[in-house]
Formats: structure tokens, sequence, C-alpha cells
């Protein structure tokens, strides 16, 4: 994969068209695929709305990485097979990566481990961020129901369990499940899609706090024509 040329006959990226895919056997990137991922979050405005609903407590003139580059950076880590942030030091100079951050400069990088392990362990669990990655989370779900005819919404609530190694906070061990635990609850709707979520201790019932999840969701249709 070669980038930022624009001679020669090629396939080009309607996000940016800068960005042109043939085979270079030199620069070789095993994540190409990402691109119809960014192509398609571009024509959907899937993260327009992360800089409103993200609360950037971060100061000084020295960011490099704005909340919405970091925020798909971690998602589209993850739709790669990354469960974690561990390769984002070799990522940050993978092409692909740089593309789909807008680092596509020379001396530009994507995001380095310590500066998103950081975003997901101190800003993201704050508790307005949490909030917000419920609001995005929403939009997008209902992006997808508004282009779909129907106009009932069945709601499904099921618990489920991560289990975990040694004693992270809040896990439990779970005798249903016969080990330490979180037990989340899930609410889907009838298409799969996930419209919400709620990480709990390993030990509590499986219909806990049931009402918290699914309260939101009921109210972010409640102004459309929807029956529920």
């Amino acid at each position: 994969m070669k980038i930022g040329h624009r001679e020669g006959e090629s396939m080009r990226m309607g996000f940016d068209g800068g960005i042109k895919l043939e085979f270079h056997g030199a620069k070789v990137t095993s994540d190409g695929g990402l691109l119809a991922y960014r192509e398609l979050d571009d024509a959907l405005g899937l993260f327009d709305a992360v800089s409103t609903a993200l609360s950037d407590q971060r100061t000084g003139r020295n960011i490099q990485h704005a909340m919405t580059t970091l925020l798909r950076q971690s998602v589209y880590s993850r739709l790669a097979g990354y469960e974690d942030v561990n390769d984002a030091e070799r990522l940050s100079v993978d092409p692909v990566l740089r593309a789909i951050t807008g680092k596509k400069a020379p001396n530009k990088q994507a995001a380095s481990v310590n500066t998103m392990g950081r975003f997901e362990t101190e800003f993201l669990t704050q508790r307005e961020n949490l909030a917000g990655l419920s609001e995005i989370n929403g939009q997008w779900v209902q992006k997808a129901v508004n282009k779909t005819p129907h106009r009932r919404i069945i709601l499904d609530l099921d618990s489920s369990e991560s289990p975990v190694h040694g004693e992270q906070e809040g896990s439990a061990y779970n005798g249903h499940f016969g080990c330490r635990c979180f037990h989340p609850l899930f609410c889907f709707n009838q298409w799969g899609d996930c419209e919400g979520v709620l990480l709990r201790p390993g030990n509590v019932h499986s219909a806990d706090r049931w009402k918290e999840l699914l309260e939101p969701v009921v109210q972010r249709y409640g102004s459309k024509n929807i029956r529920k």
C-alpha cells in the first residue's frame, strides 16, 4: 500500500482523496480492510458527535491527538483484532492507522501505547465520558434504525459473564458461571444492535439494575414514531 501519490490508475478513498490503494511490495500492511470501515464511517458521520459527547480535561499546548482521533484509533484497533493497547506502538507507524487518524505526514504518527493507555483508563472511565460513550452508541444505533422501514422496536435484556484473571476491582465469584468475573447486562434490539450495556460486579443477580439500563433506551425512542 502506497499513500499520498496521485499518478497512475488506482482505487481512491472517498473520505480522503489523497489515499490510493495499490500493491507495493516494499510497504505492506495487514490491515488494509480498515479503510473500507473508514469510508463507511465518513459516509455515516459516525464520529461526528465525539467532540461534544466526550469531555476533554487535558490542558496545555502539546496536545497532539484530539479525543475524536483517539476514540477512532481505539475502535479501529479492535476492529482489526488488537484486543488492548499493547500493539499501539507498532500501529502508530502503520500506514493504514496513520491514514485513518489523519497522521499521513512523514513526521506524524498515530497515538503511542502510553497515550492510548491514558485515554482508555483515565479519560474514558470518567463518569461523564461513560455517559458520553453511551450517547454515541445510541446515535449509531439510531442511524441504523432510521434506514429501516420498521416502526416496531423489540428490546431484549440479557446478562453474560466476563471472566477475569486475578482480583480485578469490581469482579467477584459467580456460582452459576463457576468463575470470578464481571456480570454485564446487555440490551439488544431485534436486529442484533447493542442498544446499551451496564458493567456490574460478578456476584449480582441477572436482573440487577435492569431499569437503569432500559430507561435511557426507551427515552431515546420516545420522540420517534416507534411502537415499543
